[in-house]
């Protein structure tokens, strides 16, 4: 009867569309990815910088390359100014941040990150035989500057600004140095790691050094990550898995060691 035949036709679309759930689940699961578009700022050697001729290199490009090589994915660098990378990652702009951007409570609330991947750690720059510490006492009355949209200058007004100390924000890495050189900085607030591969390696940094003792607080955070949309999980899965491998297999020891004197790799 007719019901009989409705109740059979019901029960077969159920079973074909179990099917189908089942295998678009499989092929969810399987699905490569094809591209990753990294942001990176080019003005932050060693991570990152451009050579003459144009070509993106550093750290953190030989890094995503390998991630990219793991995953049998092309990448493919956005560049961008950092203080304008989560807004740009959430109007997809781009995949992923890849830009010595560190992991933080204030940052956790907007984007996703990956497992950490290396951890640098938070210096001054002062002028050698200044004696300026990371301290209120003394920087008070004194111009410290630090990169726009940094763990460094959220550290830097949050701390040091509302006891007399200047904090000035720059849109990049190599205008704050030259400010540095020219005076019109007392100091510096900024990555160790870049600084001392970076900034004082070369001739304009050679009458500073890295001044008083690694900052350690929770604004500045416990290392340094990809940053990725809200909830894409496929994406993360798969940068957490390359990036196991290449640790696993010692690709990420090679490049670490190719930049810094120190091994930068996260603690267990």
């Amino acid at each position: 009867n007719k019901s009989k035949i409705m109740n059979i036709f019901t029960q077969r679309l159920r079973q074909t569309l179990a099917v189908a759930v089942m295998a678009g689940c499989a092929f969810g699961a399987q699905a490569k990815i094809e591209q990753v578009r990294f942001a990176v700022d080019p003005t932050y050697p060693p991570f990152e910088s451009k050579t003459p001729q144009g070509k993106l290199v550093g750290f953190d490009i030989d890094l995503g390359n390998a991630l990219c090589t793991q995953m049998q994915a092309k990448c493919v660098w956005v560049e961008s100014q950092f203080d304008g990378m989560i807004p740009a990652l959430k109007a997809r702009k781009f995949d992923a941040i890849l830009s010595d951007m560190g992991i933080t409570e204030e940052r956790l609330k907007q984007i996703d990150f990956t497992v950490p991947l290396y951890d640098t750690h938070t210096q001054l720059i002062a002028r050698k035989g200044s004696g300026i510490l990371p301290t209120v006492e003394s920087l008070k009355g004194k111009t410290v500057g630090v990169e726009q949209g940094t763990v460094q200058e959220r550290y830097a007004l949050a701390k040091w600004q509302p006891h007399g100390v200047t904090v000035v924000p720059y849109g990049d890495q190599a205008q704050v140095e030259s400010d540095l050189v020219s005076g019109r900085l007392d100091a510096v607030f900024t990555d160790a790691a870049q600084a001392a591969i970076g900034f004082l390696k070369h001739p304009q940094g050679k009458d500073f050094e890295l001044a008083g003792p690694i900052i350690q607080d929770p604004i500045i955070g416990p290392g340094t990550a990809i940053g990725l949309r809200k909830g894409d999980t496929e994406l993360k899965t798969a940068l957490d898995n390359a990036f196991t491998e290449i640790k696993k297999n010692g690709t990420f020891d090679q490049i670490q060691k190719r930049y810094f004197a120190t091994d930068i790799s996260i603690q267990q």
